[in-house]
């Protein structure tokens, strides 16, 4: 019974990382994605909020550094409100979906100004984050772009989790 749970398990793992393996290596009939970095700015929104604490809504930027010749890239927010900000550096795992757009998921850490005073769009202490999300080129040089960042055990009086999205736009250079 105990061969069959780890047969399983290495199995399901197989079917996961084999495709991103794969990925990675460039193709030539495989979109390139959208290159090049960027810096923006948009709205931001806590969509779950913890512990009795009211969703907070503000801004954010957001900023993306191209690492060439591998589907990585750097990344780091600041979500804001009038009272406290998040700040959020992540590293992601870039998928090309066009020749100018890129779908992308990764992992980072939320370090929150005034920790546990206000509450940020994405809780009122620091937390391990995921992110997930999407951006494109929609004009030379333009960016558009949206995501959302989970935040674990993002509250001091709880272990509940914080989910910000995020959407603005930006310039690519």
């Amino acid at each position: 019974m105990k061969f069959s749970k780890i047969a399983t398990l290495s199995a399901l793992a197989a079917v996961v990382v084999a495709p991103i393996v794969a990925g990675a290596r460039p193709a030539a009939a495989l979109p390139t994605g959208m290159e090049g970095t960027y810096v923006g700015a948009g709205v931001s929104a806590g969509v779950i909020s913890g512990d009795g604490q009211d969703s907070q809504f503000g801004g954010t930027i957001q900023g993306r550094i191209d690492i060439p010749n591998v589907p990585v890239s750097a990344r780091g927010a600041v979500l804001f409100t009038d009272d406290t900000s998040a700040i959020v550096p992540t590293l992601t795992y870039d998928i090309p979906i066009s020749s100018r757009a890129n779908i992308y998921a990764g992992a980072g850490y939320s370090f929150v100004d005034s920790d546990g005073l206000q509450t940020s769009p994405l809780g009122n202490q620091d937390s391990f984050v995921l992110t997930a999300g999407a951006e494109t080129e929609v004009a030379p040089r333009v960016v558009v772009f949206g995501d959302a960042k989970l935040g674990f055990d993002a509250y001091q009086q709880s272990s509940d989790p914080a989910l910000a999205l995020q959407v603005g736009a930006g310039f690519r250079f």
